[in-house]
């Protein structure tokens, strides 16, 4: 299964939820959708998408850890 991480192809903002779709095997726009669902239930939402875009690492960091 894959690690979790921001790839460098296919982001929209922080490719947070295209990390988090590839890491799950779901599809991105599945999973931006979900995101955008939940920023109107109340919640710290935003603060968490913030923190893992922070927390997860570039592809291409992870790729140069992984060797």
């Amino acid at each position: 299964m894959n690690g979790l991480h921001r790839p460098r192809q296919g982001r929209v903002i922080g490719g947070v939820c295209a990390g988090l779709a590839r890491r799950f095997g779901l599809g991105a726009w599945t999973v931006r959708l979900l995101a955008i669902i939940s920023c109107v239930l109340p919640g710290p939402q935003f603060l968490v998408y913030i923190a893992l875009w922070i927390m997860m690492p570039d592809e291409r960091r992870h790729a140069a850890s992984t060797m």
